[in-house]
């Protein structure tokens, strides 16, 4: 009788074990710091690398137009840090992550889904960008000067989970916002955003990705 009890919880916890697994978070290979491996966009222009870095834009010349470095995978539910500065005194100074997005066609640079926006007016926001182009949610606007660091290193969070998004910025959580519209994508690329029309220079840097569920 006790081996058959034994055995029974050998059983169970088997499959305990089995379950636990199959939640936890799937670790990404996500930027190896040296290469654009997994990655696509305007690599002889507009983004570089320098010292494990990704910068985007130009300090120097106007960025002609929104332009973006995109991952070419496609992912779903996720938690995604990384450190942030961006740069710049003359014209549209702005930068963001977009996720659950795709590139359009036309015009071709260009990319519609969320946007964890970052800029003057619209720090760690949520904008939706090319799409309904509404600021979806915002912190408010007095308190989040007192959490950010302008021209100096930011770190950003985004938490993507069953309809609902959460941004974090310098761990004050500025958006907790839930699509209610069930056609909006809940999947789709990651990519790194320099705003047009302004000499502006993005830098990202210590990225982190966890995929929280596979896309079936």
């Amino acid at each position: 009788m006790q081996q058959t009890l034994a055995k029974l919880s050998f059983f169970l916890l088997g499959i305990i074990s089995l379950g636990c697994q199959s939640s936890d978070p799937i670790e990404v290979p996500f930027f190896d710091g040296k290469t654009f491996q997994n990655w696509e966009g305007d690599t002889l222009k507009t983004w570089r690398i320098e010292d494990g870095v990704l910068i985007g834009g130009s300090l120097e010349t106007t960025v002609p137009h929104n332009d973006f470095l995109v991952t070419k995978e496609e992912y779903g539910d996720f938690v995604l840090t990384l450190k942030i500065k961006l740069t710049g005194e003359e014209g549209f100074i702005n930068s963001g992550i977009q996720f659950h997005s795709q590139r359009l066609t036309d015009p071709a640079y260009e990319m519609t889904g969320y946007q964890a926006d970052w800029g003057e007016g619209y720090w760690a926001s949520l904008y939706d960008e090319s799409r309904r182009n509404i600021t979806l949610m915002a912190p408010d606007s007095a308190q989040v000067l007192q959490w950010i660091r302008k021209n100096d290193w930011n770190d950003y969070k985004i938490h993507a989970e069953k309809g609902r998004i959460q941004l974090f910025i310098n761990g004050h959580q500025s958006v907790d916002y839930t699509e209610p519209d069930s056609s909006i994508p809940q999947q789709g690329h990651i990519g790194f955003q320099i705003h047009g029309g302004g000499k502006a220079q993005v830098e990202i840097k210590d990225i982190f990705f966890e995929e929280l569920h596979q896309i079936q």
